[in-house]
């Protein structure tokens, strides 16, 4: 069986961790996994349970005279995939793979068994060649599309079995087919839900009307104190830990070929919005944010209803940026809310568990320049640095547990259709990552050896 035949063997399992429906297919997954790893020569593969579904672990130690003076890498990927609706907007089942063009078009084809596939082709073929350069290391779990929410639990109970001196995601991508990217950090997370009340029940509003305070429009009160018309956020507090970013990170960005009216065209808005004093760039990755993701209260329906509503809600996120804290922000958020409750309402605040820390890169770590030696070569051009506006638990995690930074080795282009309908993967992006990691190994553990 070929490569891409035993790819498309993969991807047809649908792995769908979100769909209890699919527990038994998750399963099945995992044990493909541990079969293929086998072969590969890979040792000590075993699938470890977790509370949801499990992660799949493998080792091998370098091939060379004294394994212990050899780095250890830990290879971390993800096999289950995201619900494939809405199914009538593909070109072609979403389990059953097909190659169109140099494409695999398949659910997980992109994020994130094309990535750790690879990875297990390119451990295969050093280990057949005997040449094996590092320690090498696997995780692979099944529950990353669903927030990984065993992943720190495991961590924790193998901490010694995961110990290494670098982790490796093959979870992710570059910032374009023609450009590679080095991603140095990923905003944090803090979550609330804000509900005001009002009346017992809702009352009607020629009878209450201008003799108690409507709950929606104290709401409304409280969400523009939050932040102001320019979009800088009014709480106390809020930036007082941020990090500046440096000017040599500064520097960096500018390389970024950002295209500000492609994105507003992309984004279907009439201007683009955000604190000012700041590039696009920055704002997007460097800066923390306050936003509204869902609010009611009241009468939903066709027509109208003369009432005044009992409760009004609204659910908050901010992406947070180093040196900020979740718990501090949860903090100063509340104490915020609860200085400026409108007169004739009570206000409750709910934090949401799940938060996540900021994540970032030393700009000094010794595995940029490696990283940037690898991906000139496999590219032909210099790579930028970028950051992640959004979050990844798992890195801030890997950090806190193993005390090893994680790096994102991923080569798929930005327009793969992850999470949509038509999801697909370059074979030459398969090529080149199984290619690339065999040359990062190799540079890698020559700066090892010089140390």
């Amino acid at each position: 069986m070929g490569y891409i035949e035993e790819f498309i063997e993969f991807l047809s399992i649908p792995s769908i961790s979100a769909l209890p429906e699919h527990k038994p297919d998750v399963a099945r997954a995992a044990q493909w996994l541990k079969d293929r790893m086998t072969r590969a020569g890979i040792d000590d593969v075993r699938i470890i349970e977790t509370k949801g579904h499990p992660l799949v672990f493998g080792q091998k130690p370098a091939q060379t005279q004294d394994s212990s003076k050899a780095p250890t890498v830990l290879i971390y990927g993800h096999y289950d995939v995201q619900p494939a609706d809405p199914l009538d907007e593909w070109h072609s089942p979403p389990f059953e793979p097909q190659l169109r063009d140099g494409k695999v078009f398949a659910r997980g084809a992109s994020d994130d068994k094309g990535g750790i596939y690879p990875a297990i082709l390119a451990a295969e073929d050093v280990i057949k060649e005997n040449s094996l350069p590092v320690n090498l290391k696997f995780l692979f779990e099944g529950e990353e599309e669903i927030g990984s929410p065993s992943l720190k639990e495991i961590l924790e109970a193998y901490k010694d079995l995961f110990a290494c001196d670098l982790v490796l995601s093959v979870d992710g991508g570059m910032f374009s087919r023609e450009i590679p990217s080095i991603t140095t950090g990923s905003r944090g997370l803090a979550a609330i839900e804000i509900e005001v009340t009002g009346p017992d029940s809702d009352v009607h509003s020629g009878s209450a009307g201008g003799v108690i305070h409507n709950p929606i429009h104290a709401l409304a009160e409280i969400l523009t104190g939050l932040k102001d018309s320019e979009g800088k956020i009014l709480v106390k507090g809020f930036y007082d830990d941020v990090r500046e970013i440096s000017p040599a990170e500064r520097e960096e960005f500018e390389k970024v070929p950002i295209d500000e009216e492609q994105i507003r065209q992309m984004l279907g808005v009439p201007a683009l919005f955000g604190e000012p004093g700041y590039t696009l760039a920055e704002r997007m990755w460097t800066r923390p944010t306050l936003d509204a993701n869902g609010i009611w209260g009241g009468f939903q329906g066709e027509g109208t209803k003369t009432i005044i509503p009992a409760r009004a809600g609204c659910k908050i996120t901010c992406r947070l940026v180093p040196d900020q804290d979740p718990q501090t922000i949860y903090k100063l958020l509340e104490d915020h809310i609860k200085a400026h409750v409108p007169t004739g309402v009570r206000v409750s605040v709910r934090v949401f568990p799940g938060n996540s820390k900021p994540y970032v890169i030393p700009e000094d770590h010794p595995v940029l320049p490696v990283m940037e030696e690898v991906l000139k070569e496999l590219f032909g051009r210099e790579p930028i640095r970028v950051r992640l506006g959004g979050t990844l638990p798992i890195a801030a995690a890997f950090l806190d547990i193993l005390d090893t930074y994680l790096f994102f080795f991923a080569m798929s282009g930005p327009d793969t259709n992850v999470h949509g309908p038509n999801e697909y993967i370059l074979t030459d992006d398969l090529d080149r990552l199984r290619q690339g990691l065999k040359l990062f190994w190799d540079r890698y553990a020559g700066c090892f050896a010089q140390d």
